[in-house]
């Protein structure tokens, strides 16, 4: 019997010598080590021996076994790091030190609607502020009069962390933060508060061609004394027109927000259909771009701001959305696809 295992020993040594591939690797694995394999065969034949012989040839066999699993396992290694080598020795030469083409690639299209809204709104005294994606309850709901329970919660599902924190499912969220922070610019040296901060939200909801579960948008916010409607409509249909380099229908209807009072939906006739009603647009003609409004009296004064001396207005404009209507995409799923044949057709056209 032991010469049955070092017979098999070296008929293993020669056939592993011989492996020239991960496959056939596997296959003398499978035939020596497998549940029909040689050493697993080995043991059928300790039956014929005694009990002493049985213990001794048993040692023997598990000696074999781990040894060729051993073999095996360095083979294996040997064998990737081969197959490495030989795809770094197969890829085209190339001269680190030439300079990156720059024609290889395009920027976002939502890359280029926001890069194209910050420097329409820096031109109209606007700073630019980022924000964090992950945010407080306090942050995204609570500070923008949506306290717990409250049912305006149901229209923002969102992402919960399990420190009680949560993926912001606004841009909104930053607006408490901006308030603390031009606040004391504001009353003492009556510096309005204008700022924007674009930011990409998250949202658990159902995703068709006008709505997805990550997406972006950027926050607008202006507080001074004696501000109105009229200022809103002034920088919204302002930005539309030097967006979409042309004039835009647009209509104002009542929203409900929680964080202004009074609300509006700020929508623009579809430009994907025309208007006569398409699925981007829900077959209504028209697709919410920019829900406004004038700030809440309790969100500035969360924000340490006095509503009784102070006004102002927010929007949060939907730059997802606004790609899509400025060059033409159906389908919101697009933008996140990856897919570089459909985001490649994009320039920047500034």
């Amino acid at each position: 019997m032991e010469n049955k295992i070092a017979s098999l020993r070296a008929k293993f040594d020669e056939e592993l010598e011989k492996i020239q591939n991960l496959s056939e690797l596997e296959s003398i694995r499978v035939e020596y080590l497998g549940k029909k394999g040689s050493v697993t065969d080995l043991l059928k034949g300790m039956k014929e021996l005694s009990n002493d012989e049985r213990k001794s040839f048993g040692a023997k066999v598990n000696e074999l076994k781990g040894a060729v699993a051993e073999r095996i396992a360095e083979k294996t290694k040997e064998l990737k790091e081969l197959e490495v080598k030989r795809e770094i020795e197969a890829m085209p030469e190339f001269d680190v030190s030439l300079p990156a083409s720059l024609d290889r690639g395009s920027y976002h299209p939502i890359t280029l609607v926001q890069r194209e809204c910050e420097r329409i709104f820096k031109s109209m005294g606007f700073t630019v502020e980022d924000y964090s994606e992950v945010v407080t309850d306090y942050e995204c709901f609570e500070s923008l009069n949506i306290p717990k329970h409250h049912p305006a919660r149901d229209m923002q599902d969102t992402y919960y962390l399990e420190n009680g924190q949560l993926l912001k499912s606004q841009t909104s969220a930053a607006q408490n933060a901006i308030y603390r922070k031009y606040k004391d610019a504001l009353i003492n040296d009556g510096v309005p508060i204008k700022a924007i901060f674009p930011g990409r939200c998250f949202r658990n909801e159902a995703t068709d061609n006008c709505h997805e579960n990550t997406f972006f948008q950027m926050e607008g916010v202006m507080v001074d004394k004696n501000i109105s409607i009229s200022n809103l409509i002034y920088f919204m249909k302002t930005m539309l027109s030097e967006v979409f380099r042309k004039d835009i229908k647009v209509r104002l209807r009542p929203g409900f927000f929680p964080f202004v009072e009074p609300g509006f939906e700020l929508d623009i006739s579809c430009l994907i259909c025309g208007g006569e009603g398409c699925p981007s647009c829900k077959h209504s003609g028209w697709l919410e771009l920019c829900p406004c409004g004038m700030i809440h009296p309790e969100v500035l004064k969360a924000g340490g701001i006095d509503p009784d001396e102070y006004t102002g207005f927010a929007f949060g404009l939907g730059l997802t959305r606004l790609a899509m209507m400025k060059y033409g995409i159906a389908d919101i799923r697009d933008l996140n696809s990856g897919n570089l044949k459909s985001l490649s057709q994009f320039t920047d056209d500034e």
